[in-house]
């Protein structure tokens, strides 16, 4: 006999859990307690938005699903947040709620909400556990519903009292993955498309990869020379400095890509569903019937044929479409070599920062600093706003599992994924960039970086403004301010009086030595970046926006 919490946490042992980010609540106190006398790590958070952002970043730098406990009513909707993040990054993540007890419900009790209504649009699955016998069903059932597919993120709810109720119950067992494979005729017909090619281009993207199948797919587009992209913020597909890559297909993409993507005669999309944000707004290829011939490879059936109409589909997932690549060999050399060669100098000529700008403090400089100073390893994280422009274009990923950054535009993202790295990978470096305006909204987890001692580097690029909202008001609205000015707190003494170290850049020669110094104190580190807001993006003033 044991308690519907003791079962909760033997459930998530067998599934492999090893830590849950919380903020705890006294509906799951029976969690709480069964969680005392395991060696599950509890990683306490100061806000339910960063303890389920931290689980989305678990999530989506192992494959597995990240764990987040939060309580009831106020503390659930907080963590929506990260719910929608892990929705839309396709990121396997299960939040349990604390839930009323089940003899309150349907009174709106303390706090109670049904969650089955809440969250079904951002969840993958929502479920109640009323029978504490039930445990190891739900459980493992969630973690299949999580990983499966297009993986997302699960809720279930916890009636407090089925927590401490006693019973007996099977011991749980660990999930099984499910895995997708391409047909043999598949790849056959693949292969047909494209030896008929002239102008093809793969577009890598989602999830569900692995570092094996990240070479798999790099030694397929070697033998074939194929040009290869990366969709918005998942940079780390492809090996920028590898003579085949095109570019980012992101917000602010290389107008020379985005042509030849355009005038592309065959389009992979391998992985990722190429939502509005990679295809510019549905502008890259036409809806629901691309003028180019299209593969569109996705681990889900119902995202094949959901926006475009693919030419051939392939439900598989990028592990096993990878692999099944090895044997593919071109029949003669490729006639598109010249064109490949040609994408990745304009891809280097993008990516290279400019030397000045308005102001006193230069990012372009700092950006190459960064890119001189920094290992291939190294995990970078951020949140959403102009400012992720000098990351996303200027920073050349080389490795697998080294990006961890929200396709779903959420501010506030980069701390809490910050920390969630650094607790997974403590042997390697990790940086956070974040916008004043962005860092704000979950600078608390700050506090947690410091409480679990780790020595993250967070540089706040401080320009007073929320620079990508004032950027499309100067644009729409010239002159006419509104909503969009902040005021900001000291971000060095914010980092000081949490207890971890601060400095303060106001010119560009300073950075260097204050990003050495915070390497250096072996504590969590905020570097404030004093922008001027006139350099709201590396090639357009705010002045010249307004100016049309």
């Amino acid at each position: 006999m044991k308690t519907g919490g003791e079962l909760i946490v033997e459930a998530l042992k067998a599934n492999g859990v090893k830590r849950i980010s919380c903020v705890p609540g006294e509906s799951y106190l029976a969690v709480l307690d069964a969680l005392y006398d395991t060696d599950i790590e509890v990683v306490v958070c100061r806000q339910e938005g960063g303890a389920a952002m931290m689980a989305d970043a678990w999530g989506r730098l192992t494959g597995e699903p990240g764990i987040c406990m939060v309580t009831r009513g106020p503390g659930a909707m907080n963590a929506s947040a990260g719910l929608h993040i892990s929705r839309q990054d396709s990121i396997p993540m299960i939040l349990f709620i604390g839930q009323v007890q089940r003899n309150a419900r349907e009174r709106e009790a303390f706090q109670e909400i049904e969650y089955r209504r809440a969250f079904t649009e951002i969840a993958k699955w929502v479920g109640e556990i009323d029978d504490p016998a039930r445990i190891p069903e739900f459980v493992t059932r969630a973690f299949s519903v999580a990983t499966s597919g297009r993986p997302g993120p699960v809720v279930l709810t916890l009636p407090e009292d089925m927590l401490t109720e006693m019973t007996e119950a099977p011991a749980a067992k660990p999930y099984q993955p499910v895995e997708s494979h391409p047909g043999a005729s598949q790849i056959k017909a693949f292969e047909s498309m494209l030896a008929t090619a002239e102008r093809p281009i793969a577009i890598l993207g989602g999830t569900r990869w692995s570092e094996q199948a990240v070479r798999q797919f790099q030694a397929f587009a070697e033998r074939f020379d194929l040009p290869v992209g990366c969709s918005f913020r998942r940079q780390m597909l492809f090996n920028h400095l590898h003579p085949n890559y095109a570019g980012d297909v992101g917000i602010g993409i290389n107008p020379a890509l985005a042509s030849e993507i355009r005038e592309a005669d065959l389009v992979l999309l391998i992985g990722g569903r190429f939502s509005e944000m990679p295809s510019s707004g549905y502008t890259l290829l036409d809806v629901p019937y691309p003028r180019q011939t299209l593969v569109h490879m996705h681990p889900d059936p119902g995202e094949l044929g959901r926006v475009y109409r693919p030419d051939l589909a392939i439900a598989a997932a990028p592990v096993d479409f990878a692999a099944a690549l090895e044997e593919m060999n071109p029949a003669a050399p490729p006639p598109w070599s010249d064109r490949t060669a040609a994408m990745h100098q304009a891809y280097l000529a993008w990516s290279t920062p400019p030397e000045t700008g308005p102001g006193d403090v230069q990012m372009g400089p700092i950006m190459r600093y960064v890119e001189a100073n920094t290992a291939e390893d190294t995990i970078f994280t951020n949140g959403a706003g102009n400012y992720a422009t000098w990351l996303h274009r200027f920073h050349r990923f080389r490795r697998f599992n080294t990006q961890a950054a929200p396709t779903s535009g959420s501010m506030g993202y980069g701390l809490p994924a910050a920390v969630a790295a650094k607790h997974l990978f403590p042997e390697r470096e990790v940086i956070c960039f974040a916008g004043d305006g962005c860092f704000m909204m979950h600078g608390q987890e700050f506090a947690t970086a410091v409480r679990y001692n780790l020595p993250i580097i967070t540089l706040v690029i401080n320009n007073g403004i929320y620079g990508t909202i004032r950027m499309h008001q100067e644009r729409e609205y010239p002159g006419r301010v509104s909503g969009t000015d902040l005021t900001n707190p000291d971000f060095a003494a914010f980092a000081r009086a949490y207890g971890g170290h601060g400095e303060l850049v106001e010119k560009t020669e300073e950075f260097a030595g204050a990003f050495e110094r915070a390497r250096q104190s072996g504590k969590p580190s905020i570097i404030e970046i004093r922008l001027d807001p006139e350099a709201i993006t590396p090639t357009r003033t705010l002045s010249q926006i307004r100016n049309g």
